[in-house]
């Protein structure tokens, strides 16, 4: 499976969460090096824009990033 194109600029990927290593490891191999399209972060910036997307989003937060498109749309 290919990295999510956001990599480079998505400040969750280059070390957010650097005070739990193992954790973001995780997220890092199930999201953004596995199935980017079910990154919350993903979602919100090919859906509405990068510009949207909280910097303190995680992956896994779907319910929120549901409820920022649905006050996007």
């Amino acid at each position: 499976m290919e990295n999510c194109s956001f990599l480079p600029g998505c400040p969750f990927y280059n070390d957010k969460m650097e005070n739990k290593p193992a954790l973001a490891s995780i997220y890092k191999k199930n999201y953004c090096e596995g199935n980017y399209a079910e990154c919350a972060r993903w979602k919100i910036a090919t859906t509405v824009g990068k510009p949207a997307v909280p910097a303190d989003l995680f992956p896994n937060q779907h319910d929120r990033a549901e409820q920022i498109l649905k006050e996007r749309s």
